[in-house]
């Protein structure tokens, strides 16, 4: 894909209707749906929470009424309150929706677009994870460890932190990470030493579809380029898959950042709805 082709329209435009329905499919296979108003909602059926998205292909407007019907309904079942979309494909949603209340992530939308080298790191293996791999408890383990310490900066949170995620984590959760990695629903990789994973992420092939999610490093081991070869490695492993779109959301414009250093180029934003 060139740059010309990024910045023609028609082909951002055919790229967007790839990913947004791709969206749509992606939580169908964890989750039932209901209709409700303008939207879909997604409930889960164990494991990872889901939101609603405006429905795919819909022509109806989003006001104040309809957010706090879906609100509403999200309320009733007990599950989280929210909402996901693109800004670019439904631009009505967002000023409605901080309207409601909900705070709103802005999350730039990238997209490969230059062949990515793998990277190769001292003392480090990358690889992708199977079903039945001891290493997939860890993996989960090292992306909460990040998650919860934020940022991109070097801080605290290593192995020690890394293991007691690991020994809180029930049988069931970890039979869910192993049925999907079976079905070929999420693909994980690692970059580890001697001591484990330091670095994990994933990703979710529908079809010719993918979205690199999750990728994290322990806060300790950043900045050694190990999320660069956990992306590598997916994006590899996506490809021998038959994927021709891969894309991801950022989780901020400095990681937006990184990732530009490594082919993606940003083509939209990605609204995520939640309580404060």
């Amino acid at each position: 894909m060139t740059t010309s082709r990024l910045r023609d329209w028609a082909t951002v435009s055919e790229l967007l209707d790839r990913i947004e329905r791709y969206y749509d499919a992606v939580p169908r296979s964890g989750s039932r749906t209901e209709q409700v108003g303008p939207f879909t909602l997604f409930v889960s059926n164990g494991g990872w929470p889901y939101y609603a998205r405006p429905t795919l292909d819909t022509e109806s407007s989003f006001d104040p009424v309809a957010v706090e019907r879906i609100r509403e309904r999200q309320r009733e079942l007990g599950i989280p309150e929210a909402l996901e979309w693109v800004d670019e494909i439904t631009p009505d949603l967002l000023a409605v929706v901080r309207q409601s209340g909900l705070s709103v992530h802005e999350c730039p939308l990238m997209v490969l677009q230059e062949p990515m080298p793998m990277t190769e790191v001292q003392d480090v293996t990358v690889r992708i994870l199977g079903a039945d791999d001891h290493a997939l408890a860890p993996a989960a383990a090292v992306a909460a460890v990040s998650f919860a310490a934020g940022g991109v900066d070097v801080c605290s949170g290593g192995v020690r932190e890394r293991d007691a995620r690991v020994a809180a984590m029930t049988e069931a959760e970890l039979e869910r990470r192993r049925d999907r990695a079976r079905r070929g629903l999420t693909v994980s990789a690692v970059a580890e030493d001697e001591n484990g994973p330091l670095a994990s992420g994933s990703h979710q092939p529908v079809d010719d579809v993918t979205e690199i999610v999750g990728v994290a490093t322990l806060p300790a081991a950043r900045r050694r380029g190990l999320g660069a070869a956990v992306t590598a490695a997916l994006v590899a492993d996506a490809q021998q898959r038959g994927v021709d779109v891969i894309f991801l959301s950022a989780g901020s414009e400095a990681v937006a950042r990184i990732y530009e250093r490594v082919g993606f180029r940003r083509i939209a934003t990605a609204c995520i709805a939640e309580l404060p």
